[in-house]
């Protein structure tokens, strides 16, 4: 079953095209990969899929209904969306910053009930932020900072997870810890996934299917082994790189060669 249907999507801003002729399908519980070089359009098209853009031409599906007819609320209830920036450095605490992906769920002017506490308590244990989660945002480095972003998408209890470069600026430890949770969470509560990635090896490693944008192009869609070609990696990226077979996952990772 498609959860969402792309169907010949256009955007631009002003007289520059962003997205041209976009067309792909994303499947109830898939984990979906969006991958491209600065500037393809990538974060461009998940602000059109989860609602907060409207393409100047086509039209995205949404269990089979315009993402566009969508209430907002009730989109937020079916939709997060975890940005690239992730949170600014509030003075909020962490738990104040995380309770704040129950409010969808509340009604006006209410407070969290007995069942919103319990779930961002959940979820912040989870993620091993419970200990601290009087500390102030503004006082977590951006590893923190972001672990704290997810903690609020996941409290929001949504149908899709939509990641914008959620390992963006992050070491490797906090990189693998982040994927991890993400990919633990996708199992436990069997929501789809959709995320965009710079690192063509994390996205072998952690993807079903990928979309491989350029120039706002889709230059190649479908399975991994498909995707990842080392030719078309090197056409799009403009640059020179090996393949290898990861040894234990058994997908494409690539490895860079100097001119």
């Amino acid at each position: 079953m498609n959860l969402f249907d792309v169907l010949q999507v256009q955007h631009h801003f002003g007289n520059v095209p962003v997205l041209d002729n976009i067309s792909f399908q994303v499947k109830v519980g898939e984990t979906f990969g969006i991958i491209g070089p600065n500037g393809s359009g990538k974060s461009t098209l998940i602000r059109t899929m989860s609602g907060l853009l409207k393409p100047n031409q086509g039209e995205i599906l949404f269990y089979n209904k315009a993402i566009g007819s969508y209430r907002k609320r009730d989109l937020a209830k079916l939709i997060a969306v975890l940005e690239q920036e992730g949170i600014p450095p509030l003075s909020f605490s962490i738990e104040e910053v995380v309770a704040m992906g129950r409010y969808p769920w509340l009604k006006p002017l209410a407070d969290l009930s007995h069942l919103d506490e319990q779930i961002v308590e959940d979820v912040l244990k989870n993620l091993g932020l419970w200990k601290i989660k009087n500390q102030a945002v503004n006082a977590l480095s951006g590893g923190q900072r972001q672990m704290v972003s997810l903690a609020r998408a996941m409290v929001q209890q949504p149908k899709v997870l939509i990641l914008d470069e959620p390992t963006t600026f992050l070491d490797i430890g906090h990189q693998m810890l982040v994927m991890d949770h993400v990919r633990e969470w996708h199992q436990s509560q069997d929501i789809t996934l959709i995320m965009v990635l710079h690192d063509l090896n994390l996205a072998s490693q952690y993807c079903g299917r990928l979309l491989l944008l350029d120039k706002g192009y889709v230059q190649s869609y479908g399975k991994i082994h498909d995707v990842l070609k080392p030719e078309t990696i090197s056409t799009v990226y403009k640059t020179e790189v090996i393949m290898i077979e990861h040894p234990v996952q058994h997908v494409p990772q690539f490895l860079l060669t100097s001119q």
